[in-house]
Order: C-alpha cells, then structure tokens, then sequence
C-alpha cells in the first residue's frame, strides 16, 4: 500500500469496538475537531467505524491479513480526504463505498486470492461452539468467492450489512435495477453453493 497509516490510525482486528454509530452529534464534532489536527478525534472517528469497514473488507476478501491491510488504506484515505464530511451522514456510505472498491482493487490485482479466514476459536469459549462459527464463517467466505465480485458487494451490502437497495445501488455506482439483478442471481448462486456442501458433510 502507498503511504502508511500513522500509529494511532492502526486497525487493530482485535479487542473491543466502539459502537459503529455513535450519536451525529459526537460524530460531527469528532470530525471537525480532526480537521483541526486533533488525533484523538480522529482515533475516535477509526474506533467507532473499524469494525464496519473491518468487516466489510473480511467478507470481500476472505482473508484476514489483506483485510487489516485494505482498512488501513480506507482509513488513510480518509485521514486526507476528511475535510469533505460533515456528519454521519456522508461519512458512512463513503466508507463502504471506498472499502468495496480498495477490495475490488486487490481481487483484481491478486487473481488468486486466499480464501483462508481468520481464527475464531478463542481458549476462553466453548471450544465446539467455537469451531461450530469458524466452519460457518469459513462456508460463508467460501460461498462468497463463488461470486463475482459486483455481486459479492451487493450481496454483502444488502444482506449482511443491511443497506437498502437504494442505498446500496448508491456505494457501488450502479442503477437499483443491476443490483437487484445481482443480489438475485448471488442468492442463486449462494444457495446451491451451500446446499452441495450441506450434502457433502452428511
């Protein structure tokens, strides 16, 4: 990645989130106080968001080391593009928008991209359901590779994240009816993916 996030914009992958959303006025004056040079607003602004972009990047992706790469290089992005925002409501739609074509940017440059995941199994919880949610994470990125990756984005947009379609048809620059077309046929797709696989593990 070109340049590098200072110190305190590292995406941790690790430990305890902020709530994505917090309230617009905090978020406002978070924003206007890192474009006055203040970094613990600016940290702020990363902890309250890290998880979404985080996250978003995981499911394009499928693999944990070049989603922490793909949030920095969000992050940064923002750090120099953050005169722009105002409130919440430019914010958020921007950081999907910008995390789904860095994560478009590294498929295509990396034709053969790792589908491992990142370890969910953690000492202190119940080891079977542990590994129950890493073999359902790791099905989940599994089926997701078997999209393309503007269906992979409106998919993960729509139904994992939670946009609308308006909504959604907005972050990737597309008209509602193409992605309509694209969730649709990623349904398809993600439905007779896991059903063999089902089969499979009978």
């Amino acid at each position: 990645m070109a340049g590098s996030v200072p110190a305190h914009m590292t995406v941790a992958g690790t430990g305890p989130f902020m709530r994505e959303r917090d309230e617009p006025g905090v978020l406002r004056d978070w924003i206007e106080r890192a474009k006055k040079g203040e970094a613990w607003a600016f940290e702020q602004i990363i902890r309250a968001h890290e998880r979404l972009v985080l996250r978003t990047a995981q499911r394009m992706l499928a693999n944990e080391e070049d989603a922490k790469d793909a949030a920095q290089e969000v992050f940064l992005r923002l750090y120099k593009r953050l005169s722009k925002f105002g409130d919440e409501h430019e914010l958020v739609p921007w950081l999907y928008r910008v995390s789904i074509n860095i994560c478009l940017d590294r498929h295509r440059r990396k034709t053969s991209a790792s589908s491992d995941v990142c370890d969910l199994i953690d000492d202190r919880s119940d080891p079977e359901a542990a590994l129950a949610a890493a073999q359902r994470t790791a099905m989940l990125h599994a089926a997701l590779e078997k999209l393309s990756p503007k269906e992979r984005a409106a998919i993960i947009l729509r139904d994992l994240e939670g946009c609308s379609t308006t909504e959604t048809a907005s972050i990737l620059g597309s008209s509602e009816a193409t992605v309509r077309s694209q969730i649709s046929t990623g349904r398809v797709k993600l439905k007779n993916f896991l059903a063999v696989r089902l089969r499979r593990s009978i």
